[in-house]
């Protein structure tokens, strides 16, 4: 499991550990916050399609699924 600081999601990079669609590599572009500021979302945008998903911070923690920088 990744341990993750939230607050320093922003321009982090992932690799995703099954790619799809020649999606490999992801920037973090934005942070979506709640009312009381906490960090409840990541828009993270592919580099070969910059296609945007939205996703709960907290799905970048499934090492089955996302890696912690570009491999």
């Amino acid at each position: 499991m990744n341990a993750i600081n939230p607050e320093k999601l922003h321009h982090s990079k992932w690799t995703a550990a099954q790619p799809r669609n020649k999606e490999k590599h992801f920037l973090v572009t934005a942070l979506e916050r709640d009312e009381e500021e906490n960090v409840v979302a990541v828009v993270l945008e592919a580099v070969y399609t910059r296609r945007e998903t939205t996703l709960p911070w907290q799905d970048l923690k499934d090492d089955a699924t996302w890696l912690m920088g570009w491999r």
